[in-house]
């Protein structure tokens, strides 16, 4: 049996609801999910400020999951919020989803678009292709201009403006297929990809199964270089009881 710690970086509960629900979908039947959210932090992430405020509450998770010995950790926010630092703290392997998504999608489509919340959050996308080296085969960012918390709201009219972003992607854009840019988008994957006829990727069943396979094969997160255990030191306030202990 495998056991997989699924984050949700905000303090939303209805939003972790969905992402549990995403990664039961198309997780093995051993596995064991554990989807929690943060008890601190914004209630959603969009944009930079957001995300610094994230981190804390996400890599408490982080800590608490490897505590229990847990096999592979899952960030479910796009903007892969916190990923180097929950990949120090971690000897389990941490995937997030945007990376996961990104990957996915070129393994399936020479070119490929994202179809994100709102406009504030591209610049960060943007940034991370760029990291990821993935920045050549995306067509273009899109944002379809509703909040996080508005997705699971009818009078947002979130699908169809999603669709609408979708249907620019391909016509426009030159995009063989679309990653869906944000965990709460997680269960409308299938249905547009049955309307649309192309692969639309959700990041949190991408992220569950790379996840996946990387504790089967008994992977763990390299601790040279960049990802090297924290050093012990004193962390002053809110974070004392969590710095790295050596």
């Amino acid at each position: 049996m495998l056991h997989l710690n699924v984050v949700n970086p905000n303090t939303t509960a209805a939003m972790t609801k969905t992402i549990a629900q995403a990664a039961r979908r198309v997780a093995r039947p051993d596995t064991k999910i554990r989807a929690v959210e943060s008890t601190f932090g914004p209630a959603s992430i969009e944009g930079a400020y957001d995300d610094a405020f994230a981190v804390p509450g996400l890599l408490v998770r982080i800590a608490e999951a490897e505590a229990e010995g847990v096999d592979a950790h899952v960030i479910a926010c796009f903007d892969d919020t916190g990923l180097d630092a929950a990949r120090a703290l971690a000897n389990a392997p941490v995937v997030g989803i945007g990376e996961a998504a990104f990957h996915v999608a070129s393994l399936l489509a020479h070119r490929f678009g994202v179809v994100t919340t709102l406009a504030r959050s591209i610049p960060a996308i943007e940034t991370n292709l760029l990291r990821y080296g993935l920045d050549r085969r995306c067509a273009k960012v899109r944002a379809c201009d509703v909040s996080v918390l508005e997705l699971d709201d009818p009078g947002s009219n979130a699908r169809a403006r999603i669709s609408a972003e979708i249907e620019a992607a391909l016509r426009h854009d030159g995009a063989d297929a679309i990653v869906l840019g944000c965990a709460g988008m997680a269960d409308l994957a299938a249905a547009l990809s049955a309307e649309f006829g192309v692969p639309v990727i959700d990041g949190v069943a991408a992220a569950v199964t790379l996840a996946e396979g990387l504790a089967v094969q008994g992977l763990k997160t390299s601790k040279r270089g960049a990802y090297a255990k924290p050093i012990a030191k004193s962390y002053s306030g809110l974070f004392e009881r969590f710095s790295p202990k050596g």
